[in-house]
């Protein structure tokens, strides 16, 4: 094993422009932008970014967004798909920020140390961008067992090429992508008055499957703070979008927020050619990855199913205690679902 990487350094980091090219220097998960930071501070969050050096070199970086909460717990403090993580070697390939276990357990036990300081709490929370198997060795870790982000989702490679791509697809979405919604115009969406139509085709189909919705503020905010990283992609028919895929993009991965489609879009059969037009848009810009963003058992997650022959599974959520209160706020967390759904309902 590599010697582990010390003494190491944190240093949050103020400035927009230099924090998301950290990221992209280190391959790292869109989730982990500065504008999606921003974003979540539109709500109950507020984010810090954390630059971790040994030597005055990069070894590593983490969003780590802070809850507060309400007495006693105080705090949660949670990492959405980080730290991002340098190899050791630095003339090795970057990739998408795994790094090795010397260096992933130095930099993620380094955030733990600054989050106890600086935040104290209930905990911290890492979700990282790693698949299933990576290793991260960390004083206190538990498996979390209240994931914000599913580990179970499909990962196309998009290093490889689109007809390897399309083969991999069921028979059904492969002839609904070759027919190429032949009654509607797909393009890209990227005035804010283009991105109102689309929430309305998102309002209706949250009226048709049942689920609740945040403000259009929300959304709009994700795209006014990630700018040219939030990518939505829409079919339009009779000049109205009538389904669409929201992405936020990094360096190298495309990570799929929301989608939806309305009564013409289904007619169309427009769901299909919409997601591929959207691989191909990340592809086109160099990425590695497109990430469907977690699987379930329900009609949404069929269909994404139907774009690969495989399923990937992440390394989960690892919760790191540092009060004895964790505990009971894990188990506090079920039963307030239970009670807001309950409100909802009335």
């Amino acid at each position: 094993m590599p010697p582990t990487p010390s003494p190491l350094v944190v240093t949050p980091v103020h400035d927009r422009a230099a924090w998301d090219a950290l990221v992209r220097e280190l391959g790292g998960h869109p989730l982990q932008l500065w504008g999606w930071g921003e974003v979540k501070a539109t709500g109950p969050w507020r984010a810090h970014r954390l630059h971790v050096t040994a030597a005055d070199r990069t070894v590593g970086v983490a969003q780590v967004l802070v809850r507060r909460l309400p007495f006693p717990f105080r705090a949660l403090s949670y990492v959405p798909r980080g730290p991002a993580v340098a190899p050791t070697d630095p003339t090795a390939a970057v990739g998408y920020g795994v790094g090795d276990e010397a260096m992933r357990s130095a930099v993620a036990q380094a955030v733990v140390s600054w989050c106890r300081a600086n935040v104290g709490g209930v905990g911290v929370s890492f979700e990282p961008d790693w698949p299933e198997g990576t290793s991260l060795p960390l004083t206190g870790a538990v498996p979390g067992d209240q994931p914000i982000l599913l580990p179970s989702t499909i990962v196309l490679d998009l290093t490889r090429s689109a007809d390897e791509l399309m083969a991999a697809m069921s028979r059904t979405t492969r002839a609904d992508v070759r027919s190429g919604g032949r009654e509607v115009e797909i393009r890209r969406v990227t005035d804010e008055a283009g991105v109102r139509a689309v929430l309305e085709v998102y309002r209706e189909t949250a009226q048709h499957a049942g689920f609740a919705l945040h403000s259009p503020e929300y959304y709009l905010s994700i795209h006014r703070e990630l700018g040219d990283a939030s990518v939505v992609v829409a079919a339009f028919h009779e000049g109205r979008p009538c389904s669409f895929v929201w992405d936020v993009m990094s360096g190298t991965t495309a990570f799929e927020l929301y989608g939806g489609v309305n009564e013409a879009g289904r007619k169309a059969r427009a769901n299909a050619p919409v997601k591929w037009f959207a691989v191909r848009l990340a592809q086109d810009a160099g990425l590695l990855r497109y990430d469907v963003n977690g699987l379930l058992n329900d009609g949404v997650s069929t269909f994404k199913r139907s774009f690969a022959k495989h399923e990937d599974q992440l390394v989960g959520t690892v919760d790191v205690p540092f009060s004895p209160l964790y505990r009971l706020w894990v188990q506090a967390v079920p039963l307030a679902k239970r009670v807001l759904r309950t409100l909802r309902r009335h």
